[in-house]
């Protein structure tokens, strides 16, 4: 499969179209990528495009934001870069939120990567030299 490519903002909300089709519909999504390689932009034009009328932003000090779309689904988006030892997922109750059947967008799994679901989808956003982001999923 061809790389998704993103070689500026205006570029961004097709590249989401593009990858919600590919995407399991209110599954886990793991996004991985260096720091900068914009990751929580992407999810915030993910959530745009999935009817998301609240501010989008990195949760990076909460672990996890909520956020409603209209219709009654349910996304939570979480950030685990500040997580250490997987055990700190436990003490916030992840698998409440990974297997509830709400769609779940995650930065940074690769921290807790033996606690994500089988069936997770893997989105993988790499920076080429010239700054043009690539997204493969499921490689």
């Amino acid at each position: 499969m061809e790389p998704i490519k993103v070689k500026d903002i205006d570029d961004l909300p097709k590249a989401a179209e593009m990858l919600l089709e590919m995407l399991r519909p209110g599954g886990v999504v793991a996004f991985y990528g260096e720091m900068g390689a914009g990751k929580t932009t992407l999810i915030r034009e993910l959530c745009t495009r999935l009817g998301v009328q609240d501010n989008v932003n990195s949760p990076t000090f909460s672990i996890v934001n909520e956020y409603r779309v209209p219709g009654g689904e349910t996304i939570y988006h979480f950030d685990f870069y500040r997580i250490e030892k997987p055990e700190e997922a436990l003490d916030f109750g992840y698998e409440e939120y990974l297997y509830s059947g709400s769609r779940c967008l995650i930065e940074w799994p690769e921290k807790l990567e033996n606690l994500l679901p089988d069936d997770c989808d893997r989105v993988y956003v790499t920076v080429s030299g010239n700054g043009v982001r690539e997204m493969v999923v499921n490689p």
